[in-house]
């Protein structure tokens, strides 16, 4: 079974991945969810975020639907 940070490290690779198929930059992101863009980066750099932060990233960027 996956340990913790091989799940973080895939839901930071999903948001990743879908901000670039949107052409969204960290800048903008965090602009969209009204954060600062070295914390949007260090959350993405180690992974470490909830879920709601997740699903509020993607909302802000367009994507409803996920392929996992």
């Amino acid at each position: 079974m996956p340990s913790q940070s091989d799940w973080e490290a895939k839901a930071a690779n999903i948001l990743k991945a879908e901000l670039k198929r949107q052409g969204v930059t960290y800048a903008q992101l965090a602009e969209m969810i009204g954060d600062k863009e070295p914390n949007v980066r260090n959350k993405l750099s180690r992974g470490k975020f909830s879920a709601a932060f997740l699903f509020h990233c993607l909302s802000k960027i367009g994507v409803s639907q996920l392929h996992i």
